[in-house]
């Protein structure tokens, strides 16, 4: 296809320069930096992208590889530059695009078909009617070459975009799916895999989004399915698994009429050869149970689903787990070794998510898959799968030669994945279980070892409700001794195991373990001293963890004589840039807060390394040179928290260390600034000072209480929800603390507590808590201001105000509910059914005088509604508010 008369032409010497550029970007001695400076100069010149273009398109005498490489180059410029370019120059890129789809050598209409998706990405197919029209001709075409780069650039638009091709375009008569889904599905047929590869995963992209098409067409594609279900490329039968288990999770309804055909189909791919497959296939166990289907209709496949699930659970032999398990404790670690780490900011209130357990190593593979899968079996069919499992589990336990190591350690990772979803069978059976794992934790093979310490922490739980008699005592502290060995292993893997078992065992445990707080701080601080880095941080958490579990028990003498000189030493070898004190930092948190006043003759270094690790922070944001580090603000979150700790461990005790520094000024700066996580940890930092020294806040006490409102008023509340709830308890920390200082935004929070109140739906717990709390506590000390706009609040508030378990912030807000009913009484009578609701949700006032003032309110009330008004309103109350509210004589 010749370029038109008139479009653009390739000067010979930019060309030449060009190919040369690129030819050294491919020797591996060139100098890359340079060469990408060079291009980066061409770049700057109008039409360098259709040098590249022409290039890719056109340079026959070029070798493939440089071709290929105009064309990723063009790709990647595509992106920034080509919503700038001169429409001409757009139209010869596109133009030179289309007909290599159909280039005799498949890496080129790759790069073609990466490119066109791109070009979609950016600019839609609205404005390229000629992309459609070359894609149906060459679906069409008997050149194998043609349908095959067409096929190649649609998956990849169908994986990227996939709604654009389902969307209505101007001068069409119909979506353009509704033209390519037919000639998909024709092409399961195709004798060529990549064809039916293609075409297969581009139909799959749709299934989410159900384009009208596909729902009629949809016996085709059950027929194309099982048609490919045994095909003889492994990478479509891995489509054909895909595609079950996306229609069992959003469109189960199409699946059920097919459903025993599917289940038998799967249970025999979960045994493909090619791992890929089965993994695939395994993956639905778990899509069927999510999707809350009927498990009766997998019932009678489990005796037959449970072996294959366990056989598959076996290390296969070229896991790579097998070759770390070998790597020598004593080994340092190489920085790729260390995965990224995530602080989660501090949070004051409930928080909604819960952790789910870390893997040990983050590699999904066909064992964690059918491992997850077994557990969530366990959870839905509880011990009526125990029959099935038993037996296999006890013959595999029974080997005991070197060879069967790796059944034996897949019976153990069983044991630990139904250790929930089986426990009321398993319970009677605990002693034994445990009994029999405990001398595996000495195993001779690490990895035995390793799951060993797994399983027994799934069990902890059941082993803590033990301890209260004599035999459950003993076996507990075996378990104990038998992790503590284990944290002292020579073998990398196993360390991490013990830790986090330990850590798992620490959390059930709590106060338990006081009295083994000596023993077990010499293990850890042993272990402190023998880990390299990566597991030095489990080490972190484990006695972080320690320290969150038993609390003030801690602040001893001779326990800190242990703990404290190893942390304290690492503390200052590490220099401030350095992300190693990252968990450290997290650490000394935990720490801090269980010690209390405890924690007072380390406070001092402490609190100033945070102030100085805040402050450089800060100022490598914004001239990283004179700085003398790259900005990462994970270390103003780590130390803000750290702070946190500090305050709320010291109380009014941390006022000396708070007089003798900058501390509010930076922490105002990090109250303003754009990241939500730095925000969220100083608005909490901000609550805590509030309680114990509100008077350092006092100078800049009207902007923080500007940025707090801030984050109350915004648009992207949902987005930032998190920052929205610590700002709002520090509102609230701070009002009663100044009092009257707080009127000058009172009506402004107000305002957004309200708006947040009233659309309740969506938003998480606690910041409904913090809202009604936080205006309750600004009505206790400025009802003047809030009480004349009660009645356009009073319900939601009393409705968010008795879903608050009891405690002291509750009667802080009830305070104030007290308060405007004083100021304002007839601002509650159309609201008073919630009110009194409110009232009744108390199990009981702790406090006196809040007692006596809802008391004189609700008779206040009957005195206010004559000639049998209050007896009529009385009797329309439920009959459990009724009886709660006798108790104040009305």
């Amino acid at each position: 296809m010749a370029a038109a008369t008139g479009t653009w032409q390739p000067q010979e010497e930019g060309f030449k320069e060009i190919c040369g550029l690129l030819e050294q970007q491919m020797s591996p001695t060139s100098d890359k930096s340079q060469i990408w400076q060079q291009l980066q100069h061409y770049s700057h010149f109008p039409d360098f992208n259709n040098y590249l273009a022409f290039i890719f398109a056109r340079a026959q005498g070029k070798s493939i590889d440089i071709r290929q490489a105009a064309g990723l180059l063009l790709k990647n410029n595509l992106r920034s530059a080509f919503k700038n370019m001169p429409p001409a120059n757009q139209q010869y890129i596109k133009s030179e695009l289309l007909p290599s789809l159909g280039a005799a050598d498949r890496h080129l209409r790759s790069t073609a078909g990466t490119i066109i998706s791109v070009l979609v990405q950016i600019d839609g197919v609205a404005g390229w009617p000629e992309l459609l029209q070359a894609l149906v001709s060459s679906l069409d075409s008997t050149d194998i070459n043609h349908v095959e780069g067409a096929m190649d650039a649609l998956s990849k638009i169908c994986e990227d975009v996939p709604q654009l091709l389902d969307s209505d375009i101007s001068g069409l008569s119909e979506r353009p799916i509704t033209v390519f889904l037919p000639r998909f599905l024709q092409l399961f047929q195709s004798p060529h895999a990549s064809l039916r590869k293609l075409s297969l995963s581009s139909v799959n992209q749709y299934i989410m989004l159900m384009p009208k098409v596909l729902h009629l067409s949809m016996d085709k594609y059950l027929q194309g399915l099982f048609l490919l279900a045994n095909d003889p490329a492994p990478e479509v039968r891995k489509l054909v698994c895909s595609a079950f288990v996306q229609l069992i999770e959003v469109r189960p309804a199409i699946l059920e009429p097919h459903l025993r055909n599917v289940l038998e189909y799967i249970l025999q791919v979960n045994k493909d050869p090619d791992e890929e497959v089965a993994l695939e296939a395994c993956e639905f166990w778990s899509a069927y149970c999510d999707a809350q289907l009927p498990p009766e209709n997998l019932r009678e496949f489990l005796p037959r689903l449970i072996p294959v699930l366990l056989s598959n659970m076996v290390y296969a032999d070229d896991d790579e787990s097998l070759l770390e398990a070998e790597e020598d404790g004593s080994l340092p670690d190489r920085d790729q070794d260390i995965k990224p780490r995530f602080h989660s900011s501090r949070f004051h209130g409930d928080e909604d998510g819960e952790d789910d357990d870390e893997d040990i190593v983050n590699v999904w593979n066909l064992r964690k898959c059918s491992a997850a899968a077994l557990d969530i079996l366990s959870n839905v069919f509880g011990d009526d799968i125990l029959p099935a499992l038993m037996p296999v589990i006890q013959a595999k336990l029974s080997t005991t030669n070197d060879e069967g190591w790796k059944e034996r350690e897949a019976a153990v990772l069983v044991l630990g994945a139904i250790a929930e979803g089986c426990i009321n069978g398993l319970f009677p059976h605990l002693p034994e279980i445990v009994s029999f794992l405990i001398p595996l934790l000495d195993d001779k093979f690490p990895l035995i070892r390793s799951i060993s310490c797994w399983t027994l922490s799934r069990f902890s739980k059941y082993i803590v409700q033990g301890t209260d008699h004599q035999e459950g005592r003993e076996q507990f502290n075996k378990i104990l001794m038998g992790l503590l060995r284990r944290v002292l292993d020579d073998n990398k893997r196993v360390q991490e195991a013990a830790c986090s078992a330990f850590a798992t065992l620490e959390e059930e445990a709590a106060e338990e373990l006081a009295p083994c707080l000596e023993i077990i701080l010499q293990h850890l601080m042993c272990a402190f001293g023998k880990y390299q880095r990566r597991n030095l941080r489990i080490v972190y958490d484990a006695i972080g963890t320690l320290a969150d579990a038993v609390g003030g028990e801690l602040n001893q003498p001779k326990y800190l004589e242990i703990l404290m000189p190893p942390l304290i030493g690492k503390w200052q070898l590490l220099p401030n840039s350095d992300k190693d004190l990252f968990p450290l930092l997290e650490c000394f948190t935990s720490i801090a807060q269980a010690l209390g006043t405890g924690f007072a003759q380390f406070a001092q270094p402490v609190f100033q390394r945070c102030i100085t690790i805040i402050q450089s922070q800060l100022l490598a944001k914004v001239d990283p040179v004179s700085a003398g580090l790259q900005y990462d603000r994970e270390f103003i979150v780590c130390s803000l928290d750290l702070l946190s700790g500090l305050v709320e461990g010291l109380g009014s005790g941390v006022e000396s260390l708070v007089s003798q520094n900058n501390l509010r000024d930076l922490l105002l700066q990090c109250c303003l600034d754009d990241a939500p996580d730095v925000r969220q940890s100083a608005f909490a930092l901000l609550g805590d000072l509030a309680r114990v020294c509100p008077v350092h806040l006092r100078p800049r006490l009207v902007e923080f209480l500007d940025a707090a409102t801030k984050q109350l008023n915004t648009s992207k509340l949902k987005e930032t929800i998190s920052v929205a709830n610590n700002a709002c308890w520090a509102i609230g920390e701070l009002a009663i603390k100044v009092q009257k200082e707080i009127a000058p935004v009172v009506l402004a929070v107000v305002s957004c507590l309200v708006s947040i109140l009233q659309h309740a739906e969506g938003l998480n717990k606690s910041l409904i808590e913090n809202s009604a709390i936080t205006l309750g506590r600004l009505a206790w000390v400025c009802p003047e201001l809030v009480s004349p706009h009660m009645e356009h609040f009073l319900q939601p508030w009393c409705f968010a105000l008795s879903m608050i378990r009891d405690d002291i912030e509750k009667e802080d807000a009830f305070r104030g509910l007290c308060a405007m009913v004083k100021a304002n009484p007839s601002g509650a009578l159309n609201s008073l059914v919630f009110m009194c609701k409110a009232i009744a949700s108390w199990h009981e006032i702790r406090s006196e005088d809040l007692r006596n003032e809802i008391c004189l309110v609700l008779q206040g009330y009957k005195q206010m509604l004559k000639d049998g008004a209050w007896e009529q309103f009385m009797s329309a109350l439920e009959p459990s508010v009724k009886d709660k509210l006798s108790k104040y004589q009305v």
